[in-house]
């Protein structure tokens, strides 16, 4: 059984959540374009997770994490515009929205404390 604080395995359930969420969307022109971004900003956190861990330095992390950092916060605002535009009233856009807060928090406190890491081996 995975572990709650596996970001991997969150990142991927967040993911599969997402497109679950997604499948839900009126067939219009702003349900599609929003579905189709959402879709590729909250899978691109998830792949490039990967990447992070693979990286090949602090400062390479740090650049892949960051990246990660903007996928999510992506995916949080096309949430709120899903919100906003009241598009779908989905149970599980809430938790959604709710988990993705989570991760945005956490990817940056995990930043941060990498740069404060490096910084203070100079």
């Amino acid at each position: 059984m995975a572990k709650e604080y596996d970001l991997e395995d969150r990142l991927v359930k967040l993911a599969g959540n997402t497109i679950r969420y997604c499948s839900y969307l009126p067939n219009d022109f702003a349900s599609d374009h929003l579905r189709k971004q959402l879709i590729r900003s909250i899978t691109g956190a998830c792949l490039n997770y990967g990447e992070a861990q693979g990286a090949e330095s602090g400062r390479d992390f740090i650049h892949k994490m960051g990246i990660i950092l903007k996928e999510l916060k992506e995916s949080r605002t096309t949430l709120k515009i899903l919100e906003e535009i009241e598009v779908e009233k989905i149970s599980n856009r809430n938790s959604v929205q709710d988990e993705c807060g989570q991760l945005v928090a956490i990817f940056a406190s995990i930043i941060l404390k990498t740069r404060k890491g490096l910084d203070g081996n100079k």
